[in-house]
């Protein structure tokens, strides 16, 4: 027997509700919660039409060949920034009609492969040897609502499907429990000569990755306790007159503690290396994680929380680097200095449960941008008073020029105060030379303790 997914019961109706006559086929992705003795799905979203395809062409989608698999991992991607920690992209569903059965596992096949691929190379984590690795695959016949149900294992290319048992259940993430953070970031990244042609992308990622490490070793303290790994995260908690423990959505608070200093055993040295510029990210985030209230473990509680922690400051880099490119301006000349804000973090409830979905906003961005934002990437509307701002932001943005030799040893003295606790900003300076070429990105307000904490 294969694996089990439970389904929110509200998924199966949103599933029968396309039926385009003039569409061949209908494609989206599942979002939802792996465990080692069943899988959850909480939500699906149909992957939208592109913008550059005529009626014509949509009219005329007739093989599978035309699933855009391009078009497909852009949305995974675009999603996937919007899952907080414990979500992730499950898997695909498609809808045909009767007539493209035969071809439908080939395409799904190759589609959830590419998927998985392209949303892993974006991530700053890899996954574990505890972690599964099947994700499924959902075909759906239009005409006969037959569905059809399988698995493939993501860690083996040729890996074939296995059948999977899909079922419905009401009200299925309803008390599912979160756990809240804030976490200090100060990460400072030196941009050798070797790699200063890379793009700054390129170059902050490489300096995240290692961040990364020390969040993975860090200790996680929940509502003020180390506990165990293999515990259950809910244990001590009252019981209820039947013996189960209580199940209503509960809240924990993370502080997260990490080491100065190597281990004893580890030999510390000292490198010199000649650098054309840093990168510095300096701030504090809002972080959030769920899990499923089926006996869940510390370990996958703590896993969820860290993996947040390094997608949403990742994330935030990404975004800003794509606003930079779309919105070209003029260089600055060298020796200059530039500010830009950062998207600051929001919150979305799902309906009917008590886990949340996430968006980035600039300052200069309307909360309408934002709504069109989940209605076209995960179909749904959502309200004004549905938005839970994450953190405070102002949106001023500060540009401005000096020359090298005018910039005084107290380079952030002239970042407005309110700017540096309130906003998340990125300063890029750059020299010639062997001059400093600088960039800052301000998270929010921050502390200036020697462990992440809030």
């Amino acid at each position: 027997m294969g694996r089990s997914y439970l389904v929110e019961e509200s998924i199966g109706q949103y599933l029968l509700n396309f039926n385009n006559p003039e569409k061949a086929f209908v494609s989206g992705l599942l979002i939802g919660q792996c465990s080692s003795q069943k899988d959850y799905v909480v939500l699906a979203t149909r992957t939208p039409p592109r913008e550059d395809q005529n009626e014509d062409t949509r009219s005329s989608q007739s093989k599978l060949d035309d699933l855009d698999e391009e078009w497909a991992t852009t949305h995974a991607n675009q999603v996937s920034r919007m899952l907080p920690g414990g979500l992730l992209v499950l898997g695909i569903f498609i809808i045909t009609t009767p007539d493209l059965g035969k071809d439908v596992q080939n395409a799904l096949r190759r589609l959830l492969f590419a998927v998985e691929k392209s949303i892993a190379k974006r991530r700053l984590w890899n996954l574990s040897e505890n972690d599964v690795s099947d994700r499924v695959t959902l075909h759906v016949c239009s005409s006969t609502k037959k569905i059809l149900c399988r698995t493939y294992d993501i860690r083996d290319p040729k890996s074939s499907a296995k059948p999977a048992d899909w079922k419905y259940q009401n009200g299925l993430s309803s008390s599912w429990l979160s756990l809240d953070c804030k976490i200090h970031v100060n990460i400072h990244v030196p941009l050798s000569t070797t790699t200063a042609n890379y793009p700054l992308e390129k170059n902050t990622k490489n300096g995240l990755a290692r961040w990364a490490k020390q969040i993975e070793g860090g200790v996680y303290l929940i509502n003020g306790q180390v506990k165990e790994e293999d515990c259950e995260l809910l244990e001590g908690q009252k019981k209820s007159s039947r013996g189960n423990t209580q199940t209503t959505s509960q809240t924990f608070d993370v502080r997260v503690l990490t080491q100065l200093l190597l281990n004893s055993n580890h030999r510390s040295t000292a490198t010199v290396q000649v650098c054309s510029g840093s990168v510095n990210l300096k701030g504090s985030v809002t972080c959030r994680a769920y899990i499923h209230n089926n006996k869940p473990k510390v370990k996958d509680a703590v896993q969820a929380l860290k993996r947040d922690i390094l997608n949403t400051v990742s994330d935030r880099c990404e975004i800003l680097f794509e606003d930079l490119l779309m919105n070209e301006t003029p260089s600055k000349k060298d020796s200059e200095k530039e500010f830009h804000v950062l998207p600051h973090r929001i919150f979305v409830p799902i309906p009917g449960s008590s886990v949340m979905l996430c968006d980035y906003k600039f300052g200069d961005e309307s909360t309408r941008e934002i709504q069109e934002n989940f209605m076209e990437l995960l179909d749904r509307h959502v309200g004004l008073d549905d938005l839970e701002i994450a953190e405070e932001i102002n949106t001023a943005s500060i540009n401005s020029c000096m020359k090298r030799e005018d910039i005084p040893d107290n380079t952030y003295d002239d970042q407005p105060k309110h700017l540096i606790k309130t906003t998340m900003a990125l300063r890029i300076q750059q020299n010639l030379g062997l001059a400093i070429a600088a960039a800052v990105a301000l998270l929010a307000a921050g502390f200036s303790f020697h462990y992440f904490s809030d």
